[in-house]
């Protein structure tokens, strides 16, 4: 029988009804007002998200009203925690880029790139890794910058409802999507750059695609130009909205567009070079509004500076038809060397013939590489890379073994995110809505 008498002195009984509760759900604000009457608190607390158009997937934000003016921003997070970085740590380091190409999953690239130079730093092979296989990182990083701003601007414009400005947005997104698909086999979450280089060689008719590509780009660019610039509605929606200076983003850690929306021209592919950016020709577009209508025109401007970079890249690539991708070590070079077959599926026959008939010695070292991995020296780094939203850093550190003992991820989506309270506190409910979006938090690298 419980007993009903004994007081837990660690759970002590509480009054939970100290307030009123306001459920929201669409109607006017208004209607929603009306219901209050003289006595109750002027502050309202409102939860926008996690399940909300306007939070970039899975965000919540705890907003306390005064009115229509925001006094108080917290972000919840924590929605779309995958333990990634943890479920690292069970798997060898090449599988490691099929986990970490999820996390910020519209700029993979970076993920897979920053991940495997932390790799190759361990294991002393930066000089080795073929210089195709550089430019094609290159290459591919720069289409996806192109993409991830297109939803930043897409997804910007429609919460706004500057619904044009989203179907354009996406519908160029899938002329990115389809060449990762081309070059790739897939369109999103490719595991394409490897330890050592990447996957598999450039496909003949790729870089063909890759001019048709920049030459439609060149004449869509201009249509955001057009619809978004000088528009007097959505600059009233955006200028002066969501500011943060560059006093607030130093104390912050805050990088990428929204830095440089304050003029400070820092980018990594400049500052600390990687991927030999620093042989390529382009400028870094900086703003001095540091406000969401600078950071709109910022990621505009770069679209056009990686498109400089990707013809620059396609250039090289066709002086380098035949050079290898990977590595000559082949303990390190799995699975770069597993070509497709002409029919588009599986290993190549040759291969197949190679290991399963021919050499029982490739087969065991086949089975061992795939099963056990490679070893990594023991230490441990730390490589930045310059993705669409700021600054990505992976740290690794190796006990000498076939799989990471740690890998930790600086993801500036979820650093970025500190600022959602300075930018918004003291301003109007509507305008939470843009500075989020300037942000352009991906939440699956926030939560990881």
């Amino acid at each position: 029988m419980t007993d009903t008498t004994h007081t837990d002195p660690y759970a002590s009984a509480q009054d939970t009804t100290g307030g009123k509760v306001f459920t929201v759900t669409g109607h006017d604000w208004d209607s929603v007002v009306a219901g209050i009457d003289g006595d109750a608190e002027e502050r309202v607390v409102v939860n926008m998200g996690p399940q909300h158009p306007s939070t970039h997937g899975v965000l919540r934000l705890i907003l306390e009203l005064d009115g229509e003016t925001v006094t108080e921003c917290r972000c919840g997070i924590g929605y779309l925690h995958t333990g990634i970085e943890k479920t690292m740590e069970y798997r060898n380091w090449t599988q490691g880029v099929t986990l970490c190409t999820r996390m910020d999953y519209l700029s993979n690239f970076h993920y897979e790139a920053a991940y495997c130079l932390a790799i190759e730093r361990l294991l002393g092979i930066e000089n080795d890794v073929p210089d195709k296989a550089t430019v094609m990182r290159v290459l591919l990083m720069e289409i996806n910058r192109i993409s991830s701003h297109l939803v930043a601007i897409a997804t910007g414009g429609m919460e706004i409802g500057a619904l044009t400005v989203m179907t354009i947005g996406f519908r160029e997104r899938e002329l990115c999507l389809d060449l990762f698909e081309l070059i790739t086999g897939l369109r999103m979450n490719n595991s394409f750059i490897r330890p050592g280089g990447v996957s598999q060689d450039l496909p003949p008719e790729s870089l063909d695609k890759v001019a048709e590509f920049v030459a439609v780009m060149k004449k869509r660019l201009p249509e955001y130009a057009a619809l978004c610039n000088e528009n007097a509605i959505f600059k009233a929606r955006l200028v002066d909205v969501g500011y943060l200076d560059l006093a607030g983003c130093l104390a912050l850690g805050i990088s990428g567009p929204v830095l440089r929306s304050t003029g400070y021209d820092w980018d990594l592919r400049k500052r600390q070079p990687y991927c030999g950016y620093e042989t390529y020709d382009f400028d870094v577009p900086t703003r001095d509004t540091a406000d969401a209508y600078g950071r709109f025109r910022i990621r505009l401007d770069e679209m056009y500076e990686s498109l400089r970079i990707i013809e620059q890249c396609a250039e090289r690539l066709r002086g380098m038809a035949g050079q290898p991708v990977m590595v000559g070590d082949r303990k390190i070079g799995w699975p770069a060397q597993l070509a497709i077959g002409s029919d588009g599926m599986g290993n190549s026959l040759d291969h197949i013939r190679h290991i399963m008939g021919e050499s029982m010695e490739a087969l065991i070292h086949h089975f061992k590489l795939v099963t056990e991995g490679f070893r990594v020296p023991t230490g441990q780094a730390y490589v930045a890379v310059e993705s669409p939203r700021g600054e990505l850093g992976c740290h690794l550190v190796s006990d000498g073994g076939t799989r990471p003992y740690r890998a930790h991820f600086r993801d500036p989506s979820f650093t970025n995110l500190q600022a959602a309270p300075a930018m918004t506190e003291g301003g109007q409910i509507a305008d939470v809505v843009v500075a989020v979006a300037s942000l352009d938090p991906v939440m699956g690298g926030v939560d990881r």
